[in-house]
């Protein structure tokens, strides 16, 4: 019984050294990991400030690869790159499907065909290979765009999309891309050139990032750039927006569902001579917040639109939620003839930056110019027309000049530059076209 008791106790002995043993290796391997994450962590607190951000484009796997040639009907899987796809009738992805695209395909749609989106919507060309949407015509209005009424979510990178806006049986000009519903939608780095309606309208709650677009030429005699109601929150920045029929970026809350609220981050976006093609019967802006919704809109170039910057008497303006300035302001001549109404009426653009029927009022970061050369944003090349029709080829570049006002007069917190191009580094932070 002694020797039992004896072998007992040597056994908890052993197993309580043995337990020890375990618990100091576990302590010095979590001492290991410890060092480990501190030096990483170090590591990446300790960069240059002049190292830039890579943006690392996310590439679409081949899954479920579609063949090239004709498509119509139902459809999910990826169109591959270096392939030319043409759609012949109306395309409808399925609730739980996926029309996914890799870089460097061309889509030409036919017979005024439009894409129907009830599943994902994911588009992701490069820099170096876009993807490319056209009709076969290459006319304006000659195919029906992105209908997304019930889509999971939307991603449109580095895409061309021309032409659209393409008569319903109703005979009205559809919008380029249509969102209508409380979904992701995610537009960067890419065209939209020569639609006839909305260019991206998006509501319902949805959550919207819209960077770094070129929109150009767009509206017949209606149509926003980018209009955003009902509950849409995020960003819109680094966007050019030249030649609308109406506004560039429009925002507004629906009268009859007031919450949640549309809010919008505007910042850094280059709107050039919009508004004209839709005249007096109701004037397009540059930017123009509307019905309960707020924004912070700062850092942007407003030059020729009809109305600059329009901020509605029903929309939010406690001292809490809508937030403006340091944006430029510029006319390149002292009046301009509407004519949309059948007669000349001349309409002095500077009267117009911030409009006398909104409560927007000059802020003392804005830049706003008093004469024709006073506070002129220097654009590469800008030929000096302020309206153009409708789908009108254009050359003008909106890269500033050295020495432009613009440059360094920004609101640090969301660029230090004026405009859509500006002098940072970091690619995400300036029109990539």
């Amino acid at each position: 019984m002694i020797l039992q008791n004896s072998i007992s106790v040597l056994d908890s002995d052993i197993r309580d050294k043995i337990d020890n043993l375990k618990k100091n290796k576990m302590k010095e391997r979590l001492s290991h990991l410890a060092i480990v994450v501190t030096i990483f962590a170090f590591a990446a607190c300790s960069k240059s400030s002049t190292e830039t951000t890579k943006v690392i484009q996310p590439t679409v796997p081949a899954s479920n690869p579609i063949s090239p040639g004709n498509i119509t009907g139902f459809v999910k899987g990826t169109l591959t790159t270096g392939n030319t796809y043409t759609i012949t009738g109306d395309l409808t992805v399925k609730l739980g499907d996926t029309l996914a695209s890799q870089q460097g395909v061309t889509v030409i749609v036919s017979n005024d065909a439009q894409i129907n989106i009830q599943g994902v919507l994911l588009l992701v060309g490069t820099k170096d290979q876009p993807i490319s949407f056209n009709s076969s015509s290459k006319q304006p209005g000659s195919w029906g765009g992105f209908q997304c009424d019930s889509a999971q979510s939307v991603t449109i990178k580095w895409t061309h999309v021309d032409n659209t806006g393409g008569p319903d049986p109703s005979a009205s000009p559809r919008k380029t891309v249509f969102v209508n519903a409380p979904i992701p939608v995610d537009i960067e780095d890419s065209w939209f050139t020569n639609g006839q309606d909305d260019l991206i309208r998006c509501q319902n709650g949805a959550t919207i990032k819209i960077l770094r677009n070129t929109i150009l030429c767009s509206g017949s005699t209606d149509g926003e750039a980018i209009n955003l109601k009902s509950g849409v929150t995020g960003t819109v920045a680094y966007n050019v927006v030249y030649s609308q029929a109406g506004t560039g970026v429009k925002l507004e809350t629906s009268s009859t569902k007031p919450l949640p609220q549309t809010s919008v981050d505007v910042y850094n976006n280059t709107l050039v001579c919009n508004g004209w093609r839709r005249g007096q019967a109701e004037p397009g802006r540059g930017v123009s917040i509307g019905l309960n919704a707020k924004a912070n809109v700062y850092n942007n170039i407003m030059m020729n639109n009809y109305q600059g910057l329009e901020i509605f008497q029903d929309a939010d303006t406690s001292a809490a939620d809508t937030h403006y300035g340091n944006n430029l302001f510029y006319a390149s001549v002292d009046t301009y003839q509407d004519t949309t109404q059948g007669g000349n009426l001349a309409i002095n653009i500077r009267n117009n930056f911030y409009p006398g029927d909104g409560v927007g009022k000059p802020q003392p970061t804005d830049l706003i110019s008093t004469k024709v050369g006073d506070k002129d944003p220097l654009f590469t090349a800008f030929d000096g027309k302020v309206a153009t029709p409708n789908g009108a080829p254009t050359s003008n570049d909106f890269h500033l000049q050295p020495g432009s006002p613009a440059l360094g007069k920004g609101n640090p917190t969301y660029n230090n530059d004026i405009g859509a191009y500006t002098s940072s580094a970091d690619p995400t932070k300036s029109n990539q076209h």
